[in-house]
Order: structure tokens, then sequence, then C-alpha cells
């Protein structure tokens, strides 16, 4: 049997470089067992960055209330805010498929509700809209998809359900609430949903989950069995001393981001910066 990296394997599902990613590549790739990626962002030089480096789905999250804003959840962030974050990967990103939460108190209310929302930040730029939820949200996401509107689902641990949950904890465990989880990922498939985050999931669930559906599922705390990954570009990057137990740092950017700050000020201090090359003659 061909392998990915053998001569007689089929071409890449997803586009070359310089080519969007659209909905359909996603399903391709499913279809292929073409491993998709995705990270977060939330600003243009981030996304400017994440998208040359060939990531294919760039997430704005509303974790941006939790990672740029200071928050302790993802409850306070509002449409405003999502909608200039939007924006502002969109007009950097050439390649990603832009992909925008939906964020609390502003789909809930119900299928109208959401797609005012959603329009707003398919203006934006987004590509596709993300919401959490299962079942219940079906008719939200059928009213979307009817709109024209790609939407992505996620299950499992929903962060704009924390307070219900009780805190950040792994969801799908025992016989009931992994049936309840395979039951609300076909109601989301079913209604239309183009793929589906699977967050802090036992790995076994995530995996049946996948096998079940004909869409894409991201994980992320999820296992490997998922079609894709996602993480936090600043848990990606070791942007903090902290990450969640599920995430890799595959750099040091916070280390080397601070050791710059600390070579900046001392060059100031010392009289070393600015030279007579960064200045101007007369």
């Amino acid at each position: 049997m061909a392998t990915m990296d053998s001569p007689y394997a089929p071409p890449s599902a997803l586009p070359p470089a310089g080519k969007p990613v659209r909905v359909h590549h996603l399903a391709a790739a499913k279809a292929q067992g073409e491993r998709l990626t995705m990270l977060t962002a939330y600003d243009a030089v981030t996304a400017s960055i994440l998208d040359a480096a060939g990531t294919d789905m760039l997430l704005v999250g509303d974790s941006i209330g939790n990672v740029m804003l200071g928050h302790g959840s993802t409850l306070p962030v509002s449409l405003d805010e999502m909608a200039v974050a939007t924006r502002a990967v969109a007009t950097a990103t050439t390649r990603a498929l832009v992909v925008a939460d939906l964020p609390f108190g502003t789909y809930e209310a119900g299928p109208a509700q959401a797609l005012e929302s959603a329009v707003r930040l398919v203006k934006a730029g987004a590509n596709a809209v993300k919401l959490e939820g299962g079942a219940p949200r079906a008719a939200t996401v059928r009213a979307l998809s009817d709109a024209g509107i790609p939407v992505v689902g996620h299950l499992g641990f929903t962060p704009q359900s924390v307070n219900m949950l009780g805190g950040f904890r792994v969801q799908g465990r025992g016989e009931a609430a992994s049936q309840a989880l395979l039951a609300g990922a076909s109601a989301l498939a079913g209604a239309g949903a183009i793929a589906l985050v699977l967050e802090m999931v036992p790995q076994d669930l995530a995996a049946a989950v996948t096998g079940a559906l004909d869409i894409p599922t991201i994980g992320i705390g999820a296992g490997a069995g998922c079609d894709a990954q996602v993480l936090v570009w600043t848990d990606m990057a070791g942007m903090t001393e902290w990450k969640p137990r599920f995430a890799r740092a595959f750099g040091e950017v916070g280390a080397a981001l601070r050791q710059a700050a600390e070579d900046f000020n001392a060059a100031v201090r010392d009289g070393s910066f600015p030279s007579a090359k960064e200045s101007f003659a007369s």
C-alpha cells in the first residue's frame, strides 16, 4: 500500500502554497486520510507568520479573552472584540481558512441571533464561524449553513459552559456521557457542520467520533485519532511558563522575546542604541 511519503501516494488534497484552503479541501483531506493543522491567531502579525508556515486553518478564538485580554475565562469577550480580531487576522492571511468564534451570548437565543452575529464575523473576513454545544445547536447550524455560512462545531469541554461543567474537566467519560457526545456530534454533522472540535475528550472516544463522521474532527486534548489538531498559539510557541497538559511547546518564543527586551533596555541605558547607523545626519 502506498504511503503519504511514497512516490505512488495521491497528491495532497490541500491546495499548493499561495492558494487558499477552502471548505471542500477539508472534506477531501478527511477522505484521503491527510492530517490537518489549526492554530489560534488574534492579530495580523501573528496570523501572517502562522499562515506563511503553512497552517491549514487559523482560529480567531474567544480564547483571546484568556490569552490577550487578561480575563479568567472566555465569557467576557464581546462580538465587537471578535470582529476586530477577525478583521486583523483575515487581512494578513492568504492561505489558511479563517474560522472565528461566536462569543458567549451572541448565538444561544436561537438561529436569528446567531445569524446576525455570524454575518458580522463573515463581513470582518471569517471564512467560517465556530460555536459550542451539541444537539440543541443543530437548528442554528442548519440556519447558518442555509445562509451560506460554514459552521465548525465544538464538543467535549466547552469553555463558554465552564460554570455549568464545574471547571476545566475532561468530558465524555462513562457510557452515558460518551453516547451523548456521539449523538451530539452526529446531530451537528447532520445539520451541515463542516468540522468538529473535540476538546479534552478521552482519546478512544475521540477516535470513535472521528470514525463515525464524514466531516473532519479537530482535536485539542483528544488524542492522535482526530483528523486535525489545534493549539492556542502561545502554548505551541512557548510564550508562557505554564501550559495545559495536552499542549506541547514547539519553541521558546517567550524566553526569546524577554531576552530581546532585556537587550534593548540595556542598550538604551548604556547609550549604545541608537548608534550613528540608526540615526539621521543633518
